[in-house]
């Protein structure tokens, strides 16, 4: 039997004591950890050795975590690398601006070191998770195709490039279309959490899904109250 790789976390975060302790408690549960101090550092040490998965600090001298994050966001070979933020900035407009550039989770210090890597390993599943063999499986609507087997996203033919979140998001509301799914469904089913978690964090990724889909996102609608629904074709024609 072939034995899998372990997952490889690439940890930005310039307060050592930090770094070491975050390394440690992700080495124990069996993956491999390098670590970065600054920003430029870490874009360096993302291209020259793909990480599957980034623990991101925002308050990091000279090239933020902002500017970390949005950089990764722009380029096509590190577009869809997920990406933790855990930072000391409690406040709203920064976690908004977290996950309007792209997060995939948000954990504010202090932390519990055993909650981030119960995080880190959901976030892995859903990134890593691929369908179960046999016939290709295409979820169509409002003039989006996914790709079950391909792992693709296409709209009026042209691919667009989603996040591993934002993608299970789209499959999830379009597998359950004319279903509203409330934001804690969609925890549970598209980030794969069940702990308590600001439901602000779906309403950014839907936001970023339905302007990636641009007219086609249209058929994601919120429901006040609720949460979202993938129209059904009885709402309207595609």
């Amino acid at each position: 039997m072939t034995k899998v790789a372990p997952a490889h976390i690439l940890v930005v975060e310039d307060e050592r004591d930090i770094a070491a302790l975050v390394a440690y408690h992700l080495t124990r549960e069996g993956y491999r950890v390098r670590t970065a101090e600054g920003g430029v550092e870490a874009l360096q040490a993302v291209s020259a050795e793909r990480p599957d998965l980034v623990v991101l600090d925002l308050m990091l001298p000279g090239f933020s975590g902002y500017d970390v994050l949005g950089e990764m966001r722009r380029r096509p070979e590190l577009a869809e690398i997920p990406v933790i933020v855990l930072t000391a900035r409690r406040d709203e407009a920064d976690r908004v601006q977290g996950l309007e550039l792209g997060a995939d989770d948000y954990v504010t210090k202090p932390f519990s070191p055993r909650e981030l890597v119960l995080r880190i390993s959901a976030v892995l599943r859903r990134a890593q998770s691929l369908p179960v063999a046999g016939a290709a499986r295409v979820l169509r609507g409002g003039g989006i195709v996914v790709d079950l087997s391909a792992l693709t996203v296409q709209v009026d033919d042209a691919i667009i490039d989603l996040t591993p979140t934002e993608y299970r998001l789209l499959t999830t509301l379009l597998e359950r279309r004319g279903r509203v799914q409330s934001r804690q469904q969609l925890l549970e089913l598209a980030w794969d959490i069940q702990a308590r978690i600001e439901t602000r964090t779906v309403d950014m990724h839907v936001q970023r899904l339905r302007s990636k889909l641009g007219r086609a996102g249209d058929w994601i609608e919120t429901v006040r109250g609720f949460g979202y629904r993938f129209r059904s074709r009885e709402d309207g024609s595609e």
